[in-house]
């Protein structure tokens, strides 16, 4: 059997594949995110590692028994800064922390090569700027750092005391050459770092090292192998069988994402795409990132009063919701795809009297639906041709919400099985893989397709004018931010 070990922002996922690759068994443990200041998002890499132990034990015995390998999958960007004892020298800075937007000009002002290097623009969220931040505002902990890991990473070293990172997560700190799968001596320069202070690189199908013998005890395994693993997109495309050129994937998690595969390094910086390296041996991948999707959905629930996700979904499917003129801004924490703007934030706009709860329900699964068509024109504007896209994540769920997406990008919506499991399930492949030596074409088949959404042509039709609406105040806004 093989374990996958997903790092999530709200918690930990641990799951076991059988031999046949079947899901055998699954448990999570909870997190929680802190806020110390606005645009900050921070937590204690302690908490991982509490929730990480708590996921794999809530795990059967005689299941955990039988694990042959582990893969790890986690957040990406976040950066956890250990000192020479391996302590960690203070809370991690997370991907959707906007700190450090300053320091993106600074870090492309300082290596006027970096979009070349990197394939990608630097943006707040990544890890490089979250070093020049620290260095800038925090010195004394900067000098004190020996290294620097993501937080699955993080993760992997307490468990094999290895520090190791897979090429797909380390394609998000900025400080890669990701077209040579390589750290950039440049871009580490730039943030007075060197190579000394970095992981080595493994592909995410490589084996790492081994669990370390306490816990291993602890866990009731072997000493076990743990693969080099991925970043929860990287995973969670594996999970689904996005593998090979021109597959394509919609998470619809806290964040949303929408990836493809590619079988060449593209990138498109201008247009704040992401260019990575997917976890597979002589892959890359392209990503649309929108740094609030489903986590709106609680969010607005708030704001209106209700109990949760589930009543705003009931509320937005009423006959009310489909009559209004509202539309949402789903910018809870920033966005990334295609503006490139950690301050902009959320709210509802072109509201009047008759607007209603119900309308402004609504008006948020559009208002995702409508930053999720940008970024995919962003995507089709950088080569690659999307007609259908496979759905996993927490906004899988709702059939609803699905003819909304699938109507405002005009694309094809497949729902697979599985597809709740998430990254977990991909690392549990990459764990398979690094035993076994089986090929991603073997091993990373897609699941069962269970559902078809297409779009509807009388949505679509009422959809467009609020969309080009969606895209007018976008531009108002970012034309008020700039006026150059």
């Amino acid at each position: 059997m093989f374990l996958g070990i997903d790092l999530g922002t709200s918690g930990v996922k641990a799951v076991i594949l059988d031999a046949h690759g079947a899901i055998a068994a699954q448990s999570s443990a909870p997190l929680t995110v802190t806020s110390p200041k606005p645009s900050w998002s921070e937590q204690d890499p302690a908490d991982w590692w509490i929730a990480c132990d708590a996921a794999v034990l809530a795990l059967a015995p005689e299941d955990r028994r039988k694990v042959t390998a582990i893969g790890l999958s986690g957040q990406m960007h976040g950066a956890v800064l250990l000192d020479e004892a391996r302590a960690v020298l203070r809370p991690a800075i997370l991907w959707n922390d906007g700190r450090s937007h300053d320091q993106c000009a600074e870090l492309e002002k300082r290596v006027p090569a970096s979009r070349a290097i990197t394939g990608n623009i630097a943006m707040a969220g990544f890890t490089a700027p979250k070093l020049l931040w620290v260095a800038r505002h925090e010195p004394k902990i900067f000098s004190r750092i020996d290294k620097v890991v993501l937080p699955k990473d993080y993760l992997r070293l307490l468990m094999t005391g290895d520090f190791a990172s897979d090429l797909s997560d380390s394609a998000g700190t900025l400080w890669l050459d990701v077209g040579a799968r390589d750290w950039s001596d440049e871009m580490l320069a730039a943030t007075g770092l060197a190579r000394r202070h970095m992981p080595r690189l493994c592909e995410g199908t490589e084996a790492t090292g081994q669990l370390l013998p306490d816990i291993a005890a602890r866990w009731g395994m072997d000493r076990v192998i743990v693969a080099g693993g991925a970043g929860d997109n990287a995973a969670g495309a594996t999970g689904m069988g996005i593998i090979a050129e021109g597959d394509a994937m919609l998470s619809l998690g806290t964040s949303g994402v929408i990836f493809v595969a590619t079988d060449s390094f593209r990138p498109n910086p201008q247009g704040a795409v992401h260019a990575f390296c997917h976890c597979l041996p002589g892959m890359w991948h392209q990503m649309a990132v929108h740094l609030s999707a489903a986590s709106c959905l609680p969010w607005a629930a708030v704001q209106l009063g209700l109990a949760g996700p589930e009543q705003l979904l009931a509320l937005a499917a009423s006959p009310e919701a489909q009559s209004g003129e509202e539309v949402f801004l789903p910018f809870l924490n920033g966005e990334r795809t295609p503006h490139n703007d950690p301050s902009l934030r959320a709210g509802w706009l072109f509201c009047d009297s008759a607007t209603r709860p119900a309308r402004l329900a609504a008006a948020v699964l559009e208002g995702v639906a409508f930053a999720h068509a940008d970024g995919l024109a962003a995507l089709r504007a950088a080569g690659s041709a999307v007609e259908r896209l496979v759905v996993v994540g927490g906004g899988a769920r709702s059939p609803m919400w699905g003819t909304i997406i699938a109507s405002a990008l005009d694309v094809e919506l497949a729902y697979l099985d599985g597809a709740e499991v998430g990254p977990a399930l991909g690392a549990a492949r990459l764990a398979r893989m690094a035993l076994t030596g089986e090929t991603p074409a073997a091993v990373c088949t897609p699941p069962r397709v269970h559902s078809i959404v297409t779009p509807d042509d009388l949505l679509r039709e009422r959809l467009i004018p609020k969309l080009d609406r969606y895209r007018m105040a976008c531009q108002a806004i970012m034309t008020a931010k700039d006026p150059h």
